[in-house]
């Protein structure tokens, strides 16, 4: 358990930025195993997932709940993308994020990468992956900018 925990504090930090993973995941979490391969699967917290550590590219895929635990904790993660107030209810159901919309980015967010989309307010909206750069999202006026996961309001 212990080196489990370690090694997904450590892909945290390298994903969304040093010290997010002891941010977000204390030694009360509860990691799941593949029953096949025996490698760390799911990521819990009293019941509820808060990550996945995907088996194809080894980086983790957040919930919302996770998400919103970065967004009030930790403001120093390199993983937002901000969105104009008024397609923030289409993003919240589920809806992708269109570049046209986007209002700002973190600098260090690339194409593939696992994001936290927020409204102006600073509100969660959704998780998902980015089908562009941010600096593509910012230049560009058209297209699916981030493939949304979850929405914060999806039923």
């Amino acid at each position: 358990m212990e080196n489990s925990l370690v090694k997904i504090r450590a892909v945290a930090d390298y994903q969304f930025g040093k010290g997010v993973g002891i941010q977000l995941f204390h030694s009360n979490v509860e990691i799941q195993y593949s029953p096949r391969t025996g490698r760390i699967r799911f990521i819990n917290l009293d019941g509820e997932r808060l990550a996945t550590l995907r088996p194809t590219d080894g980086v983790l895929s957040l919930s919302v709940k996770a998400a919103v635990f970065m967004a009030e904790k930790t403001s120093f993660a390199k993983c937002f993308v901000t969105v104009k107030n008024e397609v923030s209810k289409f993003i919240a159901e589920g809806g992708d994020v269109f570049a046209v919309h986007v209002v700002n980015v973190d600098e260090e967010v690339g194409a593939k990468d696992e994001v936290i989309v927020v409204d102006e307010d600073g509100q969660v909206l959704a998780v998902g992956r980015t089908m562009l750069s941010g600096e593509e999202m910012k230049a560009f006026k058209t297209g699916v900018a981030v493939k949304v996961r979850h929405g914060s309001k999806e039923s």
